[in-house]
C-alpha cells in the first residue's frame, strides 16, 4: 500500500522482554490492586506514587512549568527544551486512559526525547474523566495544539516545524487534534507520533482476547476507562473519541505509530496505521517484540523500551529538519 512502512512481528512471536518481565515480578510481589478496582482519585494517587519511584531524570538546558490557553479552562503544561533555538516544537499528550495521569507521567522519558533530539516539548495535562468527561480531553488538545502554534516562537525559540505527539490515551488525542487541524485548515502538523494509541472504543480485536489479562493493561482496565471518559456507548462511536471511525484519513502527516506486542490495544494502533496508508498518508507502524503497554515510561530499565524510544527520536529529526 502506498505510504506504509510495516514491521511487525507474526503473533506473539517472543516471550515478554527479560528486563520487562523482571519489573512485572517486581510489582505482583507488591500486590498491587488491579486499577478497576480503585475510585479516580485513589488510582490518580497511586499513578503518581509509581511516577515518583523513577529516578532517571536527565538534565537539560530549560525545564518550565506554566499555564496554556485550553479554550474552556486554563491548562498546566511543562516545556522541555535541551537548546535555546530548537528544531521542532512538540505537542505531548500524556497516557492515563483519560483519567489518570499528569505532567510527572512522562518527565522521564520527555527529558531524554528533548536532549536526544533539540526539539522543544510541550507536555499539556489535560482535564481528565470523570469530572470532565467527553468530549473534554479532546477538546482540551485541539486547543493546546492551536495555542502552541500562535506561540512557537516563546516556546521554542524560533518559527519551526509543528508535532502533535502521544502516548496510549494521550496518542488518541494527538490523533483526534491531527484530524481536527486538517480540517480546519491549520495548524499545520510536520508529522504525528503515536505509541500504543487507542484509535476505537470495540473490544473486537485479537489482541484483547490475547491480551485480556495484560500484562499491565486489562481488557477489564480499558473498559474502566471507557465507563468513566465515554459512559455513552453512543459517545464511543464518535470519531473525537475513535479516530480510527473517522470518515476520511487522506491529508494527515507523516505519522509513526508503535505498538507493544503484549498489549490489549496492539491491533487498533495498527489498523489505524493501515487506514493511513490506504488513504496515502506516509505511516511507519513498528510493532515492538516482547514489550508491552506502557513502555515509554521504562526505558531506564529495559534496554529494549529504549531502543524503541530511540527510534521515535530517528522519526522526530527526519521530520524536523529544514
Amino acid at each position: 500500500m502506498n505510504g506504509l512502512t510495516l514491521a511487525l512481528c507474526d503473533g506473539n512471536a517472543m516471550p515478554i522482554d527479560p528486563d520487562i518481565q523482571a519489573l512485572l515480578q517486581g510489582m505482583a510481589a507488591a500486590n498491587l490492586p488491579p486499577l478497576e478496582t480503585l475510585a479516580p482519585e485513589a488510582a490518580r494517587a497511586f499513578e503518581r506514587q509509581l511516577s515518583a519511584m523513577g529516578d532517571f531524570r536527565p538534565d537539560i538546558w530549560q525545564v518550565s512549568d506554566l499555564l496554556i490557553d485550553g479554550g474552556e479552562a486554563a491548562l498546566p503544561a511543562r516545556l522541555y527544551r535541551a537548546v535555546e533555538r530548537c528544531r521542532a516544537l512538540v505537542v505531548f499528550f500524556h497516557a492515563g486512559g483519560w483519567v489518570i495521569g499528569d505532567l510527572d507521567s512522562a518527565d522521564a522519558q520527555l527529558r531524554w526525547l528533548a536532549a536526544r533530539t533539540d526539539c522543544a516539548i510541550l507536555s499539556v495535562a489535560y482535564r481528565l474523566a470523570p469530572e470532565h468527561r467527553f468530549p473534554a480531553a479532546a477538546d482540551d488538545a485541539c486547543a493546546a495544539l492551536s495555542w502552541a502554534q500562535a506561540h512557537t516562537e516563546q516556546l521554542a525559540g524560533g518559527d519551526v516545524r509543528l508535532v502533535v505527539a502521544g502516548e496510549s490515551a494521550g496518542a488518541n488525542l494527538a490523533a483526534v487534534a491531527a484530524i481536527a487541524a486538517r480540517d480546519a485548515g491549520g495548524p499545520p502538523l510536520a508529522a504525528q507520533i503515536l505509541l500504543y494509541p487507542v484509535t476505537d472504543s470495540s473490544f473486537d480485536y485479537a489482541s484483547y482476547r490475547q491480551c485480556a489479562d495484560g500484562p499491565l493493561l486489562t481488557r477489564k482496565g480499558m473498559g474502566w476507562f471507557w465507563d468513566l471518559y465515554a459512559p455513552d456507548a453512543a459517545q464511543r462511536l464518535d470519531p473525537r473519541a475513535a479516530p480510527l471511525r473517522t470518515g476520511s484519513f487522506a491529508g494527515l502527516p507523516p505519522t509513526l505509530i508503535q505498538t507493544a506486542e503484549f498489549d490489549p490495544l496492539r491491533d487498533e494502533g495498527e489498523a489505524y496505521g493501515l487506514k493511513l496508508a490506504e488513504a496515502g498518508v506516509d505511516a511507519t507502524v513498528q510493532r515492538r517484540a516482547g514489550l508491552i503497554h506502557g513502555y515509554a515510561g521504562m526505558i531506564a530499565a529495559a534496554p529494549a523500551a529504549m531502543q524503541a524510544l530511540q527510534d521515535v527520536a530517528v522519526f522526530l529529526l527526519e521530520h524536523s529538519r529544514d
